[in-house]
């Protein structure tokens, strides 16, 4: 499942390039579930849920790691409806193709240790009677989790006794002493187990996606936790003893991260101070006797936050997007399904973007009526259309593009293109475009 938006981890995750796609180390959170879905089954066995628009993100970071967007299917849906309807129709497809077919299911912005696979592949016994979901060992009483409780045993789990819901810090810490596991929000489902009881719980659900047409914008949105897990009485769970995080909040981030003698976590100096969290793309970063903060620096954004207090992120972002303020929505470098761009400065008259684009990929042939575009190409050979012109340009040498101007920007080089663009006009906003062509399906 790669569909969320990833509000509490602004603003590093904004809502068109969320947490999933983010790089921790070289490889994204999406990239990490897929080679970890490698590990159990073929890439044409994996089916990706997504957003539609986040589409391009999925293949262009599938292609980083070597695969073809045919490689796998890609589900898009065109509204998010939560976890039980993305399961739903990736479990559906996997239905249709063998009745008696075994899934299991990530969340594309989790972190885990891959030893848990061993323990998912021991599995598959008890998923053709049960839904199977796996609790991870807590480490330590967490408010940000939910608990699962266990009754008796079960093969190598239990069946579920109860679910609760995130607790404070003193019904944490009893939960802890009582044994109770974090809900993980990973499962391993058999397609009939799971229509079996789906048709008993949310037969509504069940039938719209057995239909031949799916009206997705009129599924009611629901989780699998509240619609499915807490209602059948097939639950069996899984304790896993890995070291894991959802990622839910910057405290979890702080949680799974490697932290120094005094409990700080991130590359800062640090004086006085501990149990802070520290993220800065660039500066360099001071901490004098302070403690326990969230110090998350972007290229446009700076987020200081008491770090117990990251859920309320989630609260900003929300109120951000009600004052409709772009930096909810979209980083300074915005990726589109060509490569990206960079906006490097802007006044009510210009704009500065520094643009990459892909190597085999070019933009839609479009044209603009407010303003008019001066390229410098800095790296790679650009091939451009102009009007009814083509011609190529390489590092050094610019092209002018006047307003109303058909053009096209491509790179059909192994390297990638890389050029600065400066817009002049009166109006210098993304929706002043036309477009005639293109590779994405955007016209």
């Amino acid at each position: 499942m790669a569909g969320g938006s990833g509000t509490r981890l602004w603003p590093l995750s904004r809502t068109y390039y969320p947490k999933q796609f983010l790089k921790f180390e070289d490889k994204s959170l999406f990239q990490l579930a897929y080679l970890r879905a490698l590990k159990l089954s073929r890439p044409e066995d994996i089916v990706i849920v997504t957003n539609k628009e986040y589409e391009y993100h999925v293949i262009n970071q599938l292609e980083e790691l070597g695969f073809h967007k045919n490689n796998s299917l890609i589900l898009k849906e065109s509204v998010g409806r939560n976890t039980l309807p993305a399961i739903t129709w990736g479990m559906q497809i996997l239905s249709e193709r063998d009745e008696d077919s075994i899934a299991a299911i990530f969340s594309s912005d989790h972190l885990m240790e891959d030893s848990a696979i061993d323990e998912i592949k021991k599995s598959t016994k008890l998923a053709s009677e049960n839904l199977v979901t796996f609790g991870i060992v807590p480490t330590h009483p967490h408010t940000g989790y939910g608990y699962i409780s266990c009754g008796e045993k079960l093969l190598n789990g239990y069946r579920v006794k109860e679910f609760k819901e995130k607790p404070d810090d003193k019904t944490a810490e009893k939960y802890l002493k009582k044994g109770y596991l974090w809900n993980s929000g990973i499962f391993l489902f058999s397609s009939k187990v799971f229509f079996e009881e789906l048709d008993i719980y949310q037969p509504e659900i069940s039938r719209i996606f057995k239909s031949q047409e799916i009206d997705y914008p009129s599924i009611n949105s629901i989780s699998v936790d509240y619609g499915l897990l807490e209602k059948s009485k097939r639950i069996a769970v899984i304790p896993l003893d890995v070291k894991w995080s959802d990622l839910g909040s910057f405290k979890t981030l702080y949680d799974y991260m490697p932290h120094d003698d005094h409990g700080n976590s991130g590359n800062a100096k640090y004086l006085g101070s501990s149990d802070n969290l520290v993220h800065s793309e660039r500066k360099f970063v001071a901490l004098l006797d302070v403690n326990n903060l969230a110090i998350i620096d972007t290229s446009d954004a700076l987020l200081v936050c008491n770090k117990n207090k990251t859920e309320l992120v989630k609260d900003l972002t929300k109120k951000l997007k009600e004052q409709n303020d772009p930096i909810a929505d979209f980083h300074l470098q915005v990726h589109r399904p060509w490569g990206s761009y960079t906006e490097l400065e802007k006044n009510k008259s210009y704009k500065i973007k520094r643009v990459t684009v892909n190597p085999g990929k070019k933009l839609s042939l479009q044209l603009h009526t407010k303003r008019s575009e001066h390229w410098v190409v800095v790296s790679g050979l650009a091939d451009i259309t102009l009007g009814d012109k083509s011609f190529q340009l390489k590092s050094g040498e610019s092209t002018f593009v006047p307003p109303k101007s058909k053009h096209r920007l491509g790179n059909s080089q192994k390297d990638i293109l890389e050029i600065i663009e400066v817009q002049i006009g009166d109006y210098l906003e993304e929706d002043d475009i036309v477009r005639f062509d293109d590779d994405f399906n955007r016209v």
